[in-house]
């Protein structure tokens, strides 16, 4: 398992408290890069700008990231740009929540 494999794997045990789905299967990183150092630099969002967890839920998303062994750094940039929506969300995430019908009608018609 790569590093950057570990830290995605540190990530999915983030939650946002009001979904009961990880951070990023809701599609709340936008970008992640880990070079050969162990610098990891994570690009991530909020549901809502006004999102109970702002304060909260970015540190511990690095926190996650930085308790991986072999990561030395971990830079967070929190964006809103693009803006979330549910089509960031994994097919998991989107059937766990209860969404929408993720199998299209045509693959069911074959």
């Amino acid at each position: 398992m790569t590093l950057k494999d570990q830290v995605i794997a540190a990530l999915k045990r983030v939650y946002d408290p009001e979904m009961p789905v990880n951070i990023y299967e809701l599609g709340l990183i936008y970008g992640l890069e880990v070079n050969a150092e162990g610098s990891v630099e994570i690009r991530m969002t909020l549901t809502a700008p006004n999102c109970p967890v702002a304060g909260t839920l970015p540190g511990d998303v690095e926190r996650a990231a930085r308790a991986v062994p072999g990561v030395s750094s971990v830079k967070l940039e929190l964006t809103f740009d693009p803006p979330w929506s549910k089509d960031r969300m994994s097919e998991a995430a989107k059937l766990a929540l209860g969404l929408e019908d993720i199998i299209p009608i045509a693959r069911l018609r074959r």
